[in-house]
C-alpha cells in the first residue's frame, strides 16, 4: 500500500486488546441491493452487506430462508446494484421488508411482506441488457450477473452464491473520462459498519497495483 503519510509505524495502534463477543461481525463492508426474479416474473429487491469481488466473480452471503436465495436457486439472473451514501435511507426502508409472503418464523414481528419493494423504497427500476431482473436507477454502479453456484456455508445457516459478472453499468460522474476506470475520488460505496451506515473519508493513499490515472495524467501505481 502507498500511504499519504505515516509519521510512525505504530502511530494510532493500540498496545492492549480486550476479548469481546460481538453479536454480529459486520466490520465495515459495502452495501449492495440485489434484484432477482420471483417465480411469477415479478422482482425482488433486497439489501445485503456480505459481498466481495474476485476478478469478474462476485461472492454473496445470503440468509437461507430469504426470497433472494429461493430465487437464485431456480432463476440465476441477478443484478448487484451498488448504492452510494446518498441512498442510505432507501436501503434502510428496504431493511424490514421481505419478499416472502410466508414470512420466515425468525423474521416475524420485525419484518413484513412487501411485493413491490422498488416502490416501497422510493427507487426506480430500469431494464437490464443481459439478465431479466432490472437495475436500480439511483445506484451509481450496476453489475449484471448470473449465479453459477449456490451452496450452503460451512455452518449450514447461510447460502454462498458465486455470480459471474456479465456487464457493468456506471454513472458517468464516477468514471474517469476517456477510460474504463471508476474514479476512486468520485465514487464512494455505502458502508455498513456494525449496523450503521457510513461513506468513505478522504483518500489516504493507493495500492502499488493501481492503474487509475492520477490528476496529473500519470498512473498512480
Amino acid at each position: 500500500m502507498n500511504t499519504a503519510s505515516d509519521s510512525s509505524p505504530t502511530a494510532g495502534v493500540a498496545t492492549d486488546h480486550v476479548a469481546i463477543t460481538p453479536s454480529i461481525l459486520y466490520f465495515g463492508t459495502p452495501v449492495v441491493l440485489l434484484s432477482t426474479e420471483n417465480a411469477d416474473g415479478s422482482v425482488n429487491l433486497a439489501p445485503m452487506s456480505s459481498a466481495w469481488a474476485l476478478g469478474q466473480v462476485v461472492v454473496l452471503g445470503l440468509g437461507r430462508a430469504g426470497q433472494t436465495g429461493r430465487n437464485l436457486r431456480r432463476r440465476p439472473d441477478l443484478v448487484v446494484n451498488l448504492p452510494g451514501p446518498a441512498q442510505w435511507a432507501a436501503v434502510e426502508r428496504l431493511a424490514p421488508l421481505t419478499g416472502r409472503r410466508d414470512v420466515p418464523e425468525h423474521k416475524r414481528g420485525a419484518f413484513r411482506f412487501e411485493p413491490d419493494k422498488f416502490a416501497a423504497a422510493g427507487l426506480r427500476p430500469v431494464p437490464s441488457e443481459l439478465v431479466r431482473p432490472p437495475r436500480v436507477a439511483e445506484c451509481p454502479l450496476h453489475l449484471e450477473a448470473r449465479a453459477t453456484r449456490v451452496r450452503p456455508d460451512a455452518a449450514g445457516d447461510f447460502l454462498i452464491v458465486e455470480a459471474q459478472v456479465l456487464k457493468v453499468h456506471a454513472d458517468p460522474r464516477v468514471v474517469l473520462p476517456g477510460t474504463q476506470h471508476v474514479d476512486p475520488s468520485a465514487w464512494s460505496p455505502l458502508i455498513y459498519n456494525f449496523r450503521h451506515y457510513f461513506g468513505l473519508g478522504d483518500e489516504l493513499g493507493h495500492s502499488f497495483r493501481s492503474q487509475t490515472p492520477r490528476p496529473h495524467g500519470t498512473l498512480s501505481g
